[in-house]
């Protein structure tokens, strides 16, 4: 099995507190292998009232989060029984599980905060093999040649033509092949 996002229903308004517990339940329970990451999907927003400029962030999907996590019966029973967890989006319900986000689906989500569906600091290292997925170059392989943190892009080298070729592309528009 591998690790896909979810979304998760909580109450409207305990978004924050949902993830905060869900985390500290995933450490003490001993699932770190199998929930990874929960998000609270926010955008931060400028208004400007009286002339004055003020920064909002706002939820983007009040009353849901997302859950990066490996699909077990344990991990999702965790998740299921976090208090102000309601359930999971695309899941009927009477015990079926949910169904995962696509990966175009959570690049949208994440893409609008500045993050990425990899997790480059643990992830992704020079070397590695990649596919790129989206772009002029999707379906293209290559390999990692550099890392930039700050602007979450990777440089890949791609065979253009015979020749190996240095592109810079976003965090998006590749998966770990």
């Amino acid at each position: 099995m591998e690790k896909e996002w979810y979304v998760v229903n909580t109450y409207s308004g305990h978004e924050s507190k949902v993830k905060e517990k869900l985390e500290m339940r995933a450490s003490s329970m001993g699932l770190e292998d199998y929930i990874f990451r929960v998000v609270v999907p926010e955008q931060t927003e400028v208004e400007y009232k009286d002339g004055v400029k003020k920064e909002k962030v706002k939820k983007m999907f009040p009353g849901y989060i997302l859950v990066e996590m490996i699909m077990t019966d344990e991990a999702w029973f965790v998740v299921r029984n976090t208090p102000g967890v309601t359930g999971f989006i695309g899941s009927s319900g009477k015990g079926a599980k949910p169904f995962p986000l696509t990966p175009a689906e959570v690049d949208k989500i994440l893409g609008s905060m500045g993050m990425s569906r990899l997790d480059i600091a643990n992830e992704l290292q020079i070397g590695d093999q990649v596919k790129v997925v989206d772009g002029p170059f999707a379906n293209m392989y290559g390999k990692v040649t550099s890392i930039n943190f700050e602007k979450q892009q990777v440089e890949v080298a791609l065979d253009l033509f015979g020749q190996e070729t240095n592109v810079e592309l976003e965090l998006t528009q590749i998966s770990k092949a």
